[in-house]
């Protein structure tokens, strides 16, 4: 990489994290209850007791951090798979591991009475790691053709739509209304605890990621050239996706199913840095962080007093983006 790449490259990063810290103060700032930003910044450092402390830090700072956590969780899942895949349509949520996560967290919460919401992360990943297990079994013939992840994924995805769906008119009538919600894609109500339950996946499974960004940049340059270059793809593809299936069931888990979020983000960070992944990870983490930022800042300004879920804001820009993608589809090299 020339002086120049590496300079260019380190401007987007430092001004998507400069973008993400700027939004993050806007988000605290605004809301049902406008709060100066000067009083942001004094209850941020402890100089502002009262009622606006209690608004920022208990309410607001806490949904912030898990917006920024889960939109980077699902952004770097989504740019693992479409890396292992290469195909630039895959996603968590077209190859069946948010729907498997979210039949599994549904399950749990409608068989299990008074769960704990610690559970429901954990619950989630096991239900996205036995659906890409059913769809890497499935595609397995001598080796796993990419193509062939993707045609099962989308039909393992309705399947797991379906079971979810049966999960939930099967379940109490008094958990619909809160799974239906949770089902959207919300993170509305968010606590420190559901910040504290998803942070540690977020921290050893991201840098996790960076360890594989060198070998997934070989193997975007197809089998032939990756073997050639004794790049060991199967292992690869093997922990890429567990490390895929980790990111979007915690994020899942947390805030159920924020759509397209996994397509969208990496698609924006190849444009912004090309197709090294060891910089297609990072800035995809930023640009997820910030999209469900934008998302959710949407939903609680627009409609006031209804608070919309960000996954009905996420959904309504990513399926047409999905629509654009499908009609200008080329693989990614």
């Amino acid at each position: 990489m020339t002086k120049s790449r590496s300079a260019r490259s380190a401007l987007i990063l430092l001004s998507l994290l400069f973008g993400m810290i700027v939004l993050s103060m806007i988000c605290l700032s605004v809301g049902s209850v406008s709060i100066p930003m000067k009083d942001v910044f004094r209850s941020l450092t402890g100089q502002n007791p009262g009622s606006s402390e209690l608004i920022l830090l208990k309410f607001r700072l806490p949904r912030i951090l898990a917006a920024i956590l889960i939109g980077a969780a699902l952004a770097v899942s989504g740019a693992l798979l479409q890396g292992v895949i290469r195909n630039p349509l895959a996603s968590p949520d077209i190859l069946g591991v948010t729907g498997g996560a979210s039949a599994a967290a549904v399950a749990f919460m409608t068989l299990f009475t008074g769960y704990s919401v610690h559970w429901i992360p954990v619950v989630a990943i096991i239900g996205a790691l036995l659906a890409v297990l059913i769809n890497y079994t499935l595609a397995w013939k001598r080796g796993v053709s990419t193509y062939r992840l993707v045609l099962i994924g989308i039909g393992l995805s309705t399947a797991m739509a379906a079971l979810t769906l049966f999960l939930l008119i099967s379940g109490p009538a008094y958990l619909a209304a809160q799974v239906l919600n949770w089902m959207t894609g919300s993170i509305y109500g968010t606590s420190w605890k559901y910040v504290q339950i998803i942070f540690p996946w977020i921290a050893v499974f991201i840098p996790l990621s960076l360890l594989y960004a060198k070998e997934l940049t070989i193997q975007s340059l197809g089998e032939a050239t990756a073997t050639g270059l004794g790049s060991r793809i199967q292992v690869t593809r093997v922990m890429v996706l567990l490390y895929s299936v980790a990111l979007a069931g915690a994020a899942v888990g947390v805030a159920g199913m924020i759509s397209f979020l996994g397509l969208m983000a990496p698609h924006i960070a190849r444009r912004l840095v090309g197709n090294s992944y060891s910089l297609v990870i990072p800035v995809a983490a930023l640009t997820g962080a910030i999209l469900l930022l934008l998302a959710d800042l949407a939903g609680r300004m627009l409609f006031m007093p209804l608070d919309i879920p960000a996954g009905v804001f996420t959904a309504g820009i990513g399926a047409p983006f999905f629509l654009y993608l499908l009609f200008k589809r080329k693989p990614i090299h």
